[in-house]
């Protein structure tokens, strides 16, 4: 378990890697037809990113905490205040 564990961790690392390849492909390609090119490997890596992390999600193996309601209000004025600024 322990080793299908640390195989999906690097598969999603390597996804993200690739999402951030294609990101920036796709904002600094210069013609349409690339644009589009990089832009469609970039929804597929996604989904492909999505798809490992809903199976490790699943298996327990990302797990997540949920943030105090207060917290949030906390940062969201701070944030509102710093773009009035």
């Amino acid at each position: 378990m322990t080793d299908d564990k640390n195989l999906m961790e690097n598969i999603l690392l390597l996804e993200k890697g690739v999402c951030d390849l294609f990101l920036h492909g796709t904002i600094e390609s210069s013609t349409d037809n690339v644009h589009s090119v990089f832009s469609s490997a970039l929804n597929d890596a996604l989904h492909m990113q999505d798809n490992v992390y809903d199976k490790m999600a699943s298996k327990g193996w990302y797990p997540t905490e949920q943030v105090d309601q207060s917290k949030i209000a906390s940062t969201r004025q701070k944030f509102s205040t710093q773009s009035m600024q």
